[in-house]
């Protein structure tokens, strides 16, 4: 694979992570909130669905999850596995695509 290619999904790879980051930690508040404040799952689907900005918040952290594990993935293929950046690079292309869709799918119920 170029050079350019890898330089290009390292970057990508860190701002991923960085968008990942704060949305984690926002996410892991959220739902330790929840599970202390007793709230029930009709409660909690009551709340995002009033509020535009969950659904929006969860569309990133789905892409950015999708974008982080896919590289991830082919990195780790392509190292420990005999496949190389063409067998590699499209099943992380099919795990960002099925993460993306559950994903989207999840979104859909909150929104």
């Amino acid at each position: 694979m170029s050079g350019r290619l890898e330089l290009w999904l390292f970057v990508l790879q860190r701002l991923s992570a960085m968008v990942l980051a704060p949305l984690v930690l926002l996410h892991l508040v959220t739902m330790i909130y929840a599970v202390q404040g007793g709230l029930s799952a009709t409660e909690i689907l009551s709340r995002t669905q009033s509020n535009a900005i969950w659904p929006i918040l969860y569309g990133l952290f789905i892409v950015a999850v999708a974008i982080h594990g896919a590289i991830g993935i082919r990195s780790i293929l392509r190292e420990l596995t005999p496949l190389r950046d063409k067998g590699a690079g499209a099943i992380a292309v099919f795990f960002c695509a099925l993460v993306l869709s559950l994903g989207y799918l999840a979104v859909g119920a909150i929104a």
